[in-house]
């Protein structure tokens, strides 16, 4: 089977999620945001697999980093969170996402 939400919500300062497997999962919204994926947030290999960049160092967060807009479904593999302070650049796999914290809970 494989691996993909049934239901994404925000709840508060959540994302909750519910798996296909009947796993849940809440995400804190500030932990999304600093584990994003994109070149610019976590840094860029180069052709020796060097990653170059700052991983979240250096990075200017304010309130609004951490407000979730809203999210986009990229194929049938990712979510792409839209953020208040117009970062959207985002593309989180759903085995990333499962992986950022351990289920909770089973239904």
């Amino acid at each position: 089977m494989r691996l993909e939400p049934t239901n994404i919500q925000q709840i508060g300062n959540e994302l909750a999620i519910q798996w296909n497997d009947g796993q849940e999962s809440y995400l804190d919204l500030q932990l999304l945001r600093r584990a994003c994926p994109c070149a610019a947030c976590g840094g860029e290999p180069d052709v020796m697999g060097n990653i170059t960049g700052t991983r979240g160092r250096g990075m200017n967060y304010s309130d609004k980093s951490f407000e979730l807009a809203g999210f986009d479904f990229v194929g049938g593999y990712a979510v792409q969170p839209r953020w208040r302070d117009g970062h959207s650049t985002g593309i989180y796999s759903f085995q990333y996402l499962r992986r950022l914290v351990m289920p909770v809970k089973s239904t």
